[in-house]
């Protein structure tokens, strides 16, 4: 008989990877929506917590908070409500009207007519209860799309350019191939349990205004001329992403043919599959990883991508790319289409948030003016496509009328914003209408202010709100002012894209939301005051110190602070 006066073993601690990964070992949770059907059936109290905690992900679902954001829980992670979030994935954020009208309705219907466009052209909805997640997600089905695969430890919503197909300056129309992936990968039983998630972009623009520099794959076109025949394929980036860690996409010097894009986009989401080193830690899961703390290189990623294929591929240099200046890749105002007599009308969308009545409006105007064709932008904006010259102009009155704006300030066409303590269970201030509040108020300050600014708004140090790549990107944070605690931002300044792709620079400068938009005018009329003749933003805040840009926006010197270290918690990314 054992001896009961023998000391009881400790059970073992699990990390959160190691129950992450256990719990998927379990389950795959695109076959067991029927537990969900349950669930709806019982009610909230009855849904199991690896459900609420984990495998909703895989539906596009996050328990939403109290709107206290992290600083009402416990453990870096606020407190969960009865209500869900559920993200839509677009695929190249393409929609119908007959869609929008659906989104529409199910927005007024259960999500108290707020709905958000992301920053990955997804739609997502709030306030939604256990039954409403079964209703919504047949809803959307009956349709052609899903919230499947828009959260979780699998492939993304595949992004890229909105213009895909009717730019006459697109090398090629890269939607094909991001329809393909997106319909291949979601849902696929062999992607299901990555070690974290997985972002694609896809696009033959000139602009490459799906942003590749971020993604963990990226397709960008490319012109070759071989044995005196042009060629138009790809170029391939791997390991870009943001968070609290940002990286900018190493470049895979090989040439990738149309035919053979589809099957390089899938050897390197089996080679992140593989790699067990990333399942260690959820804060250090993403494929950049293998860059930033593995030792890999552009060649040894490479190397694995050809094994993977059983095939070389052509080298192709750096510098046969085409990169892209630090321009506007948002596509707002006109744009003429290739397509002889027509037009793309890009409208800026505050924050990304339209109501259900809104969204009605914009089906209706699709469908009036062009042919119920319209875009989601991951600059959260919208597009409506196919507008016949003639209807343009009635068009952006109505747009205007609605409060989505053709013609727009610098201030409002650079605004992003996350999802914030309204919402998110890790963010700490909040985000939306201070954003609004924010470009308003700048508006108002420097109405003549004539360069581009990417202002972003990001609730904490994750980055949803892509701070890492704005010229003023702002971090939520809490600090004492007058004695009581409120919303403050912490200042990161001269991220960029393109030809001068890198991180914001951490300028040691904090100030509570009240008092950003005086210290940001300091900052800009700083600039403004001994800018060189076509001297951007990018380039001022590169030559100007850290310590000469703290004083400008404190307006005396002022002792730099920390940033703050990110969340002890998980990682609701809301809006990637």
């Amino acid at each position: 008989m054992p001896d009961a006066t023998a000391p009881v073993a400790a059970p073992i601690k699990e990390t959160k990877a190691q129950k992450s990964e256990r719990l998927k070992l379990l389950k795959n949770p695109w076959e067991s929506w029927d537990e969900v059907r349950g669930y709806a059936r019982e009610g909230r109290d009855s849904v199991a917590p690896e459900w609420s905690n984990l495998y909703f992900k895989w539906w596009g679902v996050y328990t939403q908070g109290d709107g206290l954001g992290v600083t009402g829980g416990v453990g870096g992670e606020g407190k969960a409500t009865e209500y869900f979030m559920m993200r839509i994935g677009l695929p190249n954020g393409i929609l119908t009207s007959a869609q929008t009208r659906v989104i529409a309705d199910l927005t007024k219907k259960y999500a108290r007519n707020l709905s958000d466009i992301t920053t990955r052209q997804n739609i997502q909805l709030h306030w939604l209860t256990i039954s409403a997640l079964v209703e919504v997600t047949d809803a959307l089905t009956a349709v052609g799309l899903s919230p499947k695969g828009a959260c979780g430890d699998v492939v993304r919503n595949v992004t890229g350019c909105p213009l895909a197909g009717i730019d006459g300056h697109e090398m090629i129309d890269g939607s094909p191939l991001a329809l393909e992936i997106a319909q291949k990968l979601t849902a696929n039983p062999e992607f299901y349990n990555l070690p974290r998630k997985f972002k694609i972009t896809v696009t033959g623009c000139p602009l490459w205004c799906s942003y590749p520099e971020i993604n963990d794959v990226a397709l960008t076109a490319i012109k070759r001329v071989v044995n005196g025949v042009e060629e138009i394929g790809y170029t391939l980036r791997v390991g870009g992403g943001l968070s609290t860690e940002p990286h900018i996409a190493v470049r895979i010097p090989a040439f990738i043919p149309q035919d053979k894009a589809y099957d390089a986009v899938v050897a390197v989401v089996r080679i992140f599959k593989a790699q067990d080193e990333l399942r260690q830690s959820r804060t250090a899961a993403r494929i950049k990883y293998l860059f930033m703390k593995h030792g890999w290189t552009a060649e040894s990623m490479l190397e694995a991508i050809e094994a993977q294929l059983g095939y070389k591929l052509d080298p192709s240099p750096l510098e046969a790319d085409v990169v892209p200046d630090d321009v506007y890749r948002d596509h707002i105002g006109i744009t003429p289409q290739s397509q002889t007599g027509l037009s793309a009308v890009g409208a800026s969308v505050m924050g990304g948030r339209l109501s259900g009545d809104q969204l009605h409006q914009l089906a209706d105007l699709a469908d009036k003016y062009g042919d119920g064709s319209l875009r989601a932008t991951i600059a959260q904006n919208i597009l409506l496509t196919n507008i016949k010259n003639e209807n343009v102009h009635a068009l952006i009155a109505d747009l205007n009328a609605m409060d989505l704006r053709v013609e727009v300030s610098p201030f409002w066409r650079g605004a992003i914003a996350c999802t914030g303590t309204e919402f998110c269970k890790l963010a700490i201030a909040e985000t939306k209408a201070f954003s609004k509040w924010l470009t308003e108020e700048m508006e108002g300050r420097m109405p003549g202010f004539d360069q581009q600014i990417k202002l972003h708004v990001t609730g904490c140090t994750n980055s949803c709100g892509q701070s890492w790549i704005a010229d003023i990107g702002l971090e939520g944070k809490k600090i004492k002012k007058d004695g009581k605690l409120v919303d403050a931002f912490y200042f990161c300044v001269g991220g960029a894209v393109g030809k001068y792709a890198k991180p914001a620079r951490q300028i040691g400068y904090r100030a509570a939301a009240t008092d950003c938009p005086e210290a940001i005018e300091r900052l800009l009329k700083g600039y403004l005051a001994v800018r060189t003749p076509g001297e951007d933003l990018r380039a001022y805040f590169n030559r100007t110190s850290d310590e000469e840009l703290r004083a400008q926006l404190n307006g005396a010197p002022v002792t730099p602070v920390e940033r703050d270290m990110p969340p002890a918690g998980g990682r609701h990314v809301a809006d990637a």
